[in-house]
């Protein structure tokens, strides 16, 4: 392990998000994910671990890394996509074990339409649930709808009488047997239809009834079966809960006051929150670490009262320390918010009972205590709280879980954007501003072709003069200032 490589490990926290393996050029030759990162990326440097052959040669070939935190494993994995796609790390190609996260596949065309697990999505006219990263809750859904709705799980195109012969699925599975006539074509197909508008998250019902059966299952001492109905349910919202979030820009004013007026009960509020900020906070690489607050008005988002705030206290990733940060900068007496903003009825951090404290605290310290302060933790859109009570589990067709989902999605949206204009910031701030005969147009031309700085310094001298249309005399000059640097 070189001072480098010890040094950046040291930064690495232990959060989700994906890496960058670099060599001595800059060459970026790996990309991963982790649900850990600083696990995993020490893992690999750790004396006397026993790695794969390849593994080994990915390792002593990487001379720095980056890493990004994001907010959960599945984001984690489209990022992880996003960059392999980008960039075509030689690693990843050869250390590819040609294994694909697994998604539902429903085959609308077939004669008794079926689901089947599949690790590629096509575009062949099949309707498709996933990708999902955790293949237990795609076989969990399988099962389900396959026994709910009396799907058929046999792989025959026209199951027969033959079929059924050798298939149990109608004793033990409660299959409709579309093979033996005991249903016909137009029942079973208005079964299948209603069993994709489920998983499309359009029957949030179905999961209110489960959890009935789960409580009454706990009530008899059932505690086998009540626990096999949470696992259920578990998977079912993983499953579903990403369709019922798209469902929330067609929300009206009726829905949104009935959201706020839901909220307020849940929570033991004495009126509904006409003013509720919501706060994310985000980092990218270890750096630009930022904040953003997003407020909806009786329940829908007011995009006059957005406000970004880059943290200033302290580097590195601290959400609870920026929490507090951000909470002071809107209500501290010196806040230039105070006068322009509508004071909070509800505040919301995005995140668990560490943010949430942090934020408590720091309206303890300014004496504000009329501005009720909640956590939304993400893995389940669990309402937190700290004040002794149990969280809070809005139902999945709840208005007021849609009022808060879409208000913790505008911030992370709005925290991007954010991000996006740091890095141009930055683009345009580079040692390329340094080189004569370098504009802002073929700066532009450079980043696009090599995609870095370190892109261009490890690129060949033609390709340089190519991509932007630069003299020998300047491309020569810019790649020496830059493997200099």
């Amino acid at each position: 392990m070189t001072a480098l490589i010890r040094e950046r490990l040291a930064t690495v926290p232990p959060r989700p998000g994906c890496y960058i393996m670099r060599d001595r050029q800059g060459v970026i030759i790996y990309v991963g994910k982790a649900k850990n990162l600083k696990r995993r990326v020490s893992s690999y440097f750790r004396p006397g671990a026993r790695h794969a052959p390849k593994v080994r040669s990915m390792v002593s070939t990487v001379h720095d890394f980056e890493f990004m935190t994001v907010k959960n494993e599945a984001e984690a994995l489209l990022t992880e996509a996003s960059l392999i796609k980008r960039h075509k790390p030689r690693f990843n190609i050869l250390m590819r074990d040609d294994k694909r996260y697994l998604a539902l596949r429903a085959e609308p065309g077939e004669p008794w339409p079926r689901f089947s697990c599949v690790r590629i999505v096509r575009d062949d006219g099949a309707r498709y649930f996933g990708p999902f990263p955790s293949s237990p809750v795609v076989r969990a859904a399988k099962d389900f709808v396959e026994k709910r709705y009396g799907i058929r799980e046999c792989e025959d195109i026209l199951p027969d009488s033959q079929t059924h012969l050798h298939c149990l699925a109608e004793t033990i599975r409660t299959c409709s047997a579309p093979c033996v006539g005991k249903i016909t074509r137009e029942e079973y197909r208005a079964r299948f239809d209603e069993a994709c508008e489920f998983l499309a998250g359009k029957r949030p019902e179905v999961i209110a009834e489960l959890e009935a059966q789960m409580r009454a299952a706990s009530s008899a001492g059932r505690y086998e079966k009540a626990a096999g109905l949470r696992d259920t349910i578990i998977a079912l919202r993983q499953m579903t809960k990403a369709h019922f979030v798209r469902r929330t820009p067609q929300m009206h004013r009726e829905d949104a006051l009935r959201g706020i007026a839901e909220l307020a009960e849940a929570i033991g509020l004495s009126a509904p929150p006409r003013t509720i900020e919501c706060v994310d906070i985000s980092n990218l690489f270890g750096t630009h670490n930022v904040a953003s607050l997003v407020v909806a008005r009786d329940g829908l988002p007011d995009a006059r009262y957005y406000r970004h705030f880059k943290i200033s206290s302290f580097e590195g990733a601290d959400d609870p320390r920026a929490m507090a940060e951000v909470v002071r900068r809107r209500y501290g007496p010196e806040s230039m918010l105070l006068a322009t903003s509508p004071r909070a009825d509800l505040y919301i951090c995005d995140g668990g009972v560490t943010q949430l404290r942090a934020a408590r605290a720091v309206f303890a310290e300014l004496g504000i205590a009329d501005i009720p302060t909640i956590g939304l933790a993400k893995r389940q859109e669990e309402i937190v709280l700290d004040d002794g009570r149990d969280s809070i589990l809005l139902p999945r067709d709840s208005q007021g879980l849609f009022v808060i989902t879409r208000l913790r999605d505008e911030a992370h949206r709005f925290a991007i954007t954010f991000h996006r204009s740091l890095r141009e910031r930055a683009i345009r701030q580079s040692v390329l501003d340094e080189i004569p005969g370098i504009g802002e147009a073929k700066k532009v031309k450079l980043l696009k072709a090599f995609h870095s700085i370190r892109g261009i310094a490890s690129a060949r001298l033609e390709d340089v003069r190519a991509a932007a249309g630069l003299t020998l005399e300047t491309a020569r000059e810019l790649l020496r200032r830059l493997n200099r640097e």
